[in-house]
């Protein structure tokens, strides 16, 4: 066992943690319901705490590491990836965005700082107006930050909080200027590796779609193709997203490789990222503001179980998946299914995240 996972372990002891496996046994059940009622194609849920630990996989999903496309889930790794130069002194929270992007640079364009894309304050849209357009003619990311790098911006930055696609993208951007090299490489070599994650990547990487779960796309919003029969080159199973690799949601991993990640924060060890940059990233950095974020995560109580404490944090992703971690508990919880989100939360994310809390 690692040290890390020894920390872990500890935790959970003084905390009197045996994982109640009544608790995940209903979780379980619901989400197979679900999948015996045709309603989910495919799900895995991966709860730990500790030592211990309840991995399944539900319909298409063959086997509890089956590799799903997370939405989302992808964006506090991106800002794992990008917090890493900050480690290394190559570039600053404080850094204005123009000094790394030089077009960069209209009006209060110049006051956003690496910090205001992190922690959605930059005053940037979630998705460009001409979104769709782009992903109908299989626009490369470039294409994407030059979209972003011209868009009108929303608010004063450090003004408000809202949600913002294009915001990651530019802080990823941001990131591959500094180190000469493709954003998902980097993510690769420097995250996953280290943390084991050997089961994602960034964009598709070596894998194939059909070693990937399938998304519902005939149930999907207009934004992501809405199952629009025009709309297969360009939605969410298409090669085209699987491959662009979007920093903001483009990512696939797994239940056990998305607890590595989550687990990271739980008890740093200093080899991945530096233990108070870790901490930094999973509490509040908008003070005073509308809403509270971490960098890269949701860190808004209420967002989780209905037991998991006021430091849990973690992220959702539109493809129907969601995972957290609580560290009061030591626990960390990952479900991922096939199903949008909008038509998944409440029957299966939201129950089973609470039942999951309930089993620490």
């Amino acid at each position: 066992m690692h040290r890390r996972d020894l920390l872990l372990a500890s935790v959970a002891t003084k905390l009197g943690a045996a994982l109640r496996n009544d608790k995940l046994e209903q979780a379980a059940a619901l989400i197979e319901k679900e999948v015996a009622a045709g309603k989910v194609r495919a799900a895995s849920l991966d709860v730990r705490q500790g030592a211990h630990v309840f991995g399944k996989a539900f319909g298409e999903a063959r086997r509890p590491d089956a590799i799903f496309l997370i939405a989302s889930i992808t964006k506090p790794m991106t800002a794992a990836g990008v917090m890493l130069l900050v480690d290394r002194g190559r570039l600053a929270l404080e850094d204005p965005v123009v000094k790394y992007i030089p077009e960069f640079s209209e009006g209060d364009r110049k006051l956003i700082t690496v910090r205001h894309l992190l922690t959605h304050t930059s005053g940037l849209p979630d998705q460009l107006p001409e979104n769709v357009e782009l992903r109908k003619r299989h626009a490369p990311l470039k294409d994407f930050v030059a979209g972003a790098v011209r868009t009108p911006l929303l608010f004063k930055p450090g003004t408000q909080v809202r949600y913002q696609s294009m915001g990651i993208l530019l802080a990823a951007e941001i990131a591959e200027r500094i180190t000469g090299e493709p954003f998902p490489k980097f993510l690769e070599r420097e995250l996953f590796q280290p943390l084991g994650m050997s089961r994602t990547a960034l964009g598709l990487g070596r894998f194939s779609i059909p070693e990937t779960a399938q998304c519902q796309v005939d149930a999907a919003p207009g934004l992501y193709g809405g199952g629009s029969a025009g709309a297969k080159s360009w939605d969410w199973n298409s090669p085209y997203w699987r491959n662009l690799a979007a920093p903001w949601g483009g990512a696939h991993s797994t239940g056990p490789d998305i607890a590595a990640f989550l687990r990271y924060f739980l008890a740093p060890d200093g080899k991945v990222l530096k233990k108070e940059t870790a901490a930094r990233m999973i509490v509040n950095q908008n003070q005073g503001l509308n809403e509270p974020r971490g960098i890269g995560f949701v860190v808004k109580p209420g967002s989780f179980g209905r037991a998991c404490s006021p430091k849990a944090f973690g992220h959702s992703g539109a493809t129907g998946t969601i995972a957290w971690a609580d560290p009061a508990t030591g626990l960390s919880c990952v479900i991922l299914t096939t199903l949008p989100l909008e038509l998944v939360d409440k029957s299966v994310l939201k129950p089973v995240s609470d039942l999951a809390s309930e089993a620490a």
